[in-house]
């Protein structure tokens, strides 16, 4: 199949790649279907692509590059939502407001995406752990090698 894209123009994909959010994203409730694109030569920064609305598309992170100690854990009804029954089932992605200069652009640690890898089903979850916020500069997260250096999203 083939679809528009905000950032890569027209491409192919699988119907097995399309992630359903049955909820759709918060603010985004109609848009259900939507493809994961990773940004070439960049490491952990994805392109969520609606596939119902050719320029509307998302920049995702791994929060995992970020913060190795992220820990996000979803709440029994939203495992069951997923058909899985531990948070470590899922892969998480969070959504990045692009600023510049790079290192004022912020992450929403609060609120991930969770992704079963095994069936498409997908969500945006709201976390409980107050650690989380739904603004955190990337500038919070370089270390002392890369300070000044912030990578883009």
């Amino acid at each position: 199949m083939k679809t528009e894209t905000k950032y890569f123009g027209a491409v192919d994909y699988d119907p097995e790649d399309i992630l359903t959010f049955s909820q759709g994203l918060y603010g985004f409730e109609e848009e259900r279907e939507f493809l994961l694109l990773p940004f070439a030569g960049s490491q952990g920064m994805f392109s969520l692509q609606s596939l119902s609305t050719p320029q509307l598309a998302f920049i995702l992170m791994d929060p995992f590059a970020l913060d190795p100690d992220y820990a996000p854990v979803l709440q029994a009804e939203e495992l069951e939502k997923l058909d899985v029954s531990d948070s470590r089932e899922l892969f998480f992605y969070v959504t990045c407001v692009a600023r510049s200069p790079v290192g004022e652009s912020t992450v929403n640690l609060r609120c991930p995406l969770a992704i079963n890898g095994d069936n498409g089903k997908a969500m945006q979850v709201i976390l409980e752990d107050s650690r989380y916020q739904m603004r955190h500069r990337l500038a919070e997260f370089e270390t002392e090698e890369e300070e000044g250096e912030p990578q883009p999203c």
